[in-house]
């Protein structure tokens, strides 16, 4: 008989043998925290009786309240899923009986949550193992990643300082080692000494984000197991409920869990957009730019790597799996520590050149994971207007003054970027010298290498290009396209292709 991990500190094989009897379910999934019933059109999610320095689930008060938590939390995402809490009670007899969704039952054995069943192929984890995830499902996912983060209060005092981080950090290296053999002990090691390194040079960049409100009471767990497709949208669910330690952080750590997972499966495209989309949606912090915070976007990706190593290193001590994949974690925690000095790319072109495809395509190669930052000129303009990507400015938008304000901008960000050590692809259409030649002192400024395209492209090429565009950041037009060939563009001495 197998001894049962120190970590599980009740039995509860009579609840899940009941459960397993009483819902007939077509799938259980078990995970270290939680016993899953799929039965009919619903879900129905046991919480383990385990404790972890990072998750206490050993009472039966204690998962009652964290049901409750996760109903309350879950719903501000996904109110279509979660359907409530219901009891696990004796009878009279001493016989096991499962309440419904919402019913009291004083002195209850345990509890459930309930939830409403989906097509577990629309899972985007499923679907990446399938090879069906799209930019166009990125660009929806970032902008609702977006949308949530904005719409959530800043947790200003008592979380997410530089002391918390270095805490955090050692309960990641404490719980690595903790694992032994289930890991690689000399990874461990390695990010031992690899994760503090990289967080101590950013604990005054640590503490501007905390008091301007990066910090805030976030989804927690934002892996593509945790996304599901419905209605044709993506949608988060199972977000941290039983500790505010995990879930009170900076948004772009939330985010940096969907990129290390994309990332860590050789999705770098995907990842790299899912960034950029966010980045230019997310709404601004001016006394710590999200610009300023990629200088922890290393580390944000080690750790989620890292914790993802030894929950799984957990999981396999309950299920007896192989370790190997918990093992792959910790390499890629490591890989994501490793440097990769910045660049500066520039991608010019008059209207329905085809700079912006370019520029993300050439992005996920560029420095570190998960790639460059696409500073794009029509995102800045929409940003500093404070107008919605996908739609139009107001008539007169477009004037010279606004324009160079756009561009002084677009400029600044680029340099906060870089300054962060993570590269930048520039899109925009650098129709003037002076423009062209400000790229290329700016990155003589920061001391990075420089690369300029400049993309030829046909008029009417041009022009059919802008008239089929939808739903894009740019107001180009046919008539604009027309302008634009009318334009004395200077000599143009970076590398000419053509769009």
């Amino acid at each position: 008989m197998t001894a049962r991990p120190s970590f599980v500190v009740e039995d509860q094989s009579e609840v899940i043998a009941f459960l397993a009897a009483r819902l007939a379910p077509a799938r259980r999934i078990d995970t270290h925290g939680a016993v899953v019933f799929l039965s009919g059109v619903r879900a129905y999610k046991l919480k383990r009786a385990v404790k972890f320095p990072y998750m206490d689930f050993s009472t039966s008060a204690r998962r009652a309240a964290m049901c409750a938590a996760e109903i309350e939390i879950n719903r501000r995402l996904a109110p279509e899923i979660y359907l409530g809490v219901a009891p696990i009670r004796r009878d009279r007899g001493g016989e096991l009986v499962l309440g419904e969704p919402g019913e009291t039952a004083a002195g209850a054995v345990d509890w459930l949550v309930v939830m409403r069943r989906f097509d577990e192929e629309g899972l985007l984890g499923r679907m990446a193992a399938r090879g069906v995830l799209t930019p166009q499902l990125m660009t929806a996912l970032g902008a609702r990643i977006a949308r949530f983060h904005d719409g959530l209060p800043a947790i200003v005092a008592g979380f997410g300082g530089p002391d918390d981080y270095r805490h955090s950090v050692a309960a990641d290296v404490r719980q690595m080692r903790e694992a032994g053999e289930r890991l690689d002990p000399a990874a461990s090691e390695a990010l031992a000494e690899a994760m503090p390194r990289a967080l101590e040079p950013f604990v005054d960049l640590v503490a501007r984000r905390a008091a301007a409100g990066a910090v805030r009471r976030c989804h927690g767990d934002l892996h593509l197991r945790n996304i599901v497709m419905l209605a044709g949208a993506p949608v988060p669910f199972d977000a941290i409920e039983f500790s505010d330690r995990i879930a009170n952080i900076d948004v772009l750590y939330d985010l940096a869990f969907t990129l290390m997972d994309l990332a860590r499966q050789g999705l770098h495209g995907l990842a790299n957009r899912l960034l950029n989309e966010w980045l230019w949606r997310i709404a601004e912090l001016p006394a710590a730019p999200h610009d300023e915070a990629l200088a922890l976007l290393p580390l944000f990706l080690s750790r989620r790597a890292a914790i993802r190593a030894y929950v799984d290193s957990a999981m396999t001590a309950v299920s007896g799996a192989d370790n190997a994949p918990a093992r792959a974690y910790q390499r890629a925690a490591l890989g994501f520590l490793q440097p990769a000095p910045p660049r500066l790319l520039a991608v010019g072109g008059l209207s329905g050149s085809g700079k912006t495809t370019l520029a993300l395509k050439l992005a996920p190669e560029v420095g570190r994971a998960p790639g460059a930052v696409v500073v794009r000129s029509d995102v800045e303009r929409k940003r500093e207007a404070g107008v919605a990507l996908e739609e139009r400015m107001p008539a007169g938008s477009y004037t010279a003054e606004a324009s160079a304000k756009v561009y002084a901008a677009f400029m600044a960000r680029t340099e906060r970027v870089l300054r962060a050590g993570h590269s930048v692809v520039l899109d925009a259409v650098f129709a003037k010298p002076a423009e062209r030649a400000a790229a290329e002192a700016l990155a003589r400024k920061v001391g990075v290498p420089f690369q300029g395209i400049w993309l030829d492209v046909p008029k009417q090429v041009a022009q059919e290009r802008v008239a089929a565009r939808t739903g894009d950041a740019s107001d180009a037009t046919p008539a604009v396209v027309e302008r634009q060939f009318g334009y004395d563009l200077g000599a143009i001495d970076w590398e000419r292709r053509p769009a």
